[in-house]
């Protein structure tokens, strides 16, 4: 049976893809953010996933304000690289995995989740920097990935108890698998930023230290957290952060923290990034 091994959460600054992919990574400014990768890119190494379900968000690259959907799921076989304005990042298209995510949208959705289906839609650098930080600059993404988009743009979005809840009917869809499959969940976005209005540029580490905390240790509690209070404390993309509580749903109430990291910032952003490993599945291994 298929099984989710391990989560990752990450920010995903789209300017962290232009640092590498315009040779930048070793410059003072950004050879911490990329340091703080080192761990993780020899941990997935050896890991070796065969799919990555990946949580991000849209930045009007597959949707606009014609069409928002709240939770979409890539179904198809391929997504190419999305043009934001100045040309797509030179990375490999990413390659999905159809069967197990049409399983997951039939059994996500019989769990009164309504999900949206694509079938062809380009990704943009909300899916492809988290890949960079941990896979570097291959050729080909080593393995195959799920692509599932969340709204934290435009208001209404869902509530982090509804994120939560999705992730652990996600846990029950890959458990119920038939194929043997190591399957990772990542959750991306954030941590605290705003990119405009008279808070422009903030960033707030105490914030962003005990939301890390909390996501280890009490993400139960942690999904009662109302959207003001993101953007209060987290600026107005802070609200990006209830996407990792998809990911936290979807692993065990008990996690081993494999690796933390922190630093700001990072284009106006604070970055966060956390693996954290099922016990069970560490124990079975």
């Amino acid at each position: 049976m298929a099984r989710i091994s391990a989560g990752v959460a990450t920010s995903h600054v789209p300017a962290i893809g232009a640092a590498l992919d315009l040779g930048k990574s070793g410059e003072d400014y950004w050879a911490p953010v990329f340091a703080g990768y080192d761990f993780s890119k020899q941990w997935i190494a050896d890991e070796k996933p065969d799919v990555i379900f990946l949580v991000y968000n849209d930045h009007a690259s597959a949707f606009d304000l014609k069409m928002i959907p709240t939770f979409a799921i890539g179904c198809g076989e391929r997504y190419g690289i999305a043009d934001e304005g100045w040309g797509p990042r030179p990375v490999p298209d990413v390659i999905g995995h159809p069967d197990l995510a049409w399983h997951i949208a039939h059994s996500v959705i019989q769990q009164d989740f309504d999900l949206t289906i694509i079938n062809e839609m380009k990704v943009d650098h909300g899916l492809t920097v988290p890949l960079s930080l941990m896979f570097g600059q291959p050729d080909a993404w080593p393995c195959t990935v799920i692509p599932f988009a969340v709204n934290v743009v435009i208001h209404p979005q869902p509530s982090g108890r509804r994120c939560f809840e999705l992730g652990r009917a996600i846990r029950r869809a890959v458990d119920s698998f038939d194929e043997d499959l190591n399957v990772q969940i990542w959750g991306t976005g954030g941590m605290s930023h705003q990119l405009q209005g008279p808070r422009a540029g903030l960033i707030n580490r105490e914030f962003d230290t005990a939301f890390l905390d909390r996501l280890v240790t009490d993400p139960d509690g942690l999904a009662d957290m109302p959207h003001v209070e993101y953007m209060r404390e987290a600026g107005s993309e802070g609200v990006e952060l209830i996407m990792w509580l998809i990911m936290r749903g979807a692993l065990d109430a008990e996690v081993l923290e494999r690796h933390r990291f922190y630093h700001v910032p990072a284009s106006n952003t604070a970055v966060g990034h956390l693996i954290l490993e099922n016990k069970e599945s560490r124990s079975n291994s």
